[in-house]
């Protein structure tokens, strides 16, 4: 198998490796679900993945089509109602780590999955919404963002907050009473932006064969650039032989040609 890889994989492959054996990750379908798992075949083994729709360490036997396939269920730990995983589990601090996304990401983390447009009630687009993301952003103990690196994605100001970041910067999201960490990291196709001191995100890594110039020109405001940038590791064979051969054989997320 030849080393090469999609952006896709890229974006998964560092978010895998964020993730910390015994973690306990609250996980959606999709991308996030292929992180999470690669992470559990490769460094992570005891990692605990729950889903929305009630699953608590689940052993899916297939990729799931949506979050409520019942492939979920399979070898599960425990099943329980979608109140059950939100009041007992992510509100009293059970949950390390929240995958999320969003149409927009602004400086401070915040992100907008509501309306694209300045007019709530008549939006240039209007976005699927929060479903429980607002509360993974406010309760989980630290989260993790997957997005490709476009301007349109990254303003200054997100359109609408639909999950809180670090609002107006981390002392305003301390003051709010939220227990969470917030954002630490957002993995783009170009690299890596974490919080600074005040909460705002900064370049602290790139993607090899990409630049600081193009993660800026990428972005809406003035990005800054971490004093020590660091650069990743591309993808090895084996973590790609796994998302190829045992995670998404059939190329459902993961388009190959």
């Amino acid at each position: 198998m030849t080393n090469t890889y999609s952006s896709a994989e890229l974006m998964i492959v560092n978010s895998a490796r964020m993730l910390r054996d015994g973690d306990v990750v609250f996980v959606g379908v999709g991308q996030p679900n292929l992180a999470c798992n690669l992470a559990k075949r490769t460094h992570a083994p005891n990692l605990v993945m729950i889903y929305e729709a009630g699953v608590i360490g689940a052993e899916p036997a297939r990729l799931p089509l949506s979050i409520g396939d019942p492939t979920l269920v399979s070898g599960a730990l425990s099943i329980c109602s979608m109140y059950d995983i939100f009041a007992n589990y992510l509100q009293r601090g059970n949950v390390d780590v929240g995958f999320l996304g969003g149409a927009q990401i602004d400086r401070f983390g915040n992100i907008n999955a509501t309306v694209i447009g300045d007019d709530y009630a008549h939006p240039r687009v209007r976005l699927p919404g929060s479903g429980g993301a607002e509360l993974i952003a406010a309760w989980a103990n630290r989260c993790y963002i997957m997005t490709p690196h476009q301007k349109r994605r990254f303003p200054e100001n997100v359109d609408f907050m639909t999950s809180a970041g670090f609002l107006g910067g981390r002392a305003e999201r301390e003051a709010s009473g939220v227990r969470g960490g917030g954002p630490l990291a957002v993995v783009t196709d170009i690299g890596i932006m974490q919080p600074d001191e005040n909460g705002e995100l900064t370049l602290t890594a790139l993607h090899p064969g990409r630049t600081a110039d193009e993660a800026r020109g990428n972005t809406g405001w003035d990005l800054k650039v971490a004093a020590e940038l660091q650069t990743t590791e591309p993808p090895s064979e084996e973590e790609l032989r796994i998302l190829y051969e045992e995670l998404d054989p059939d190329g459902l997320y993961l388009k190959r040609g």
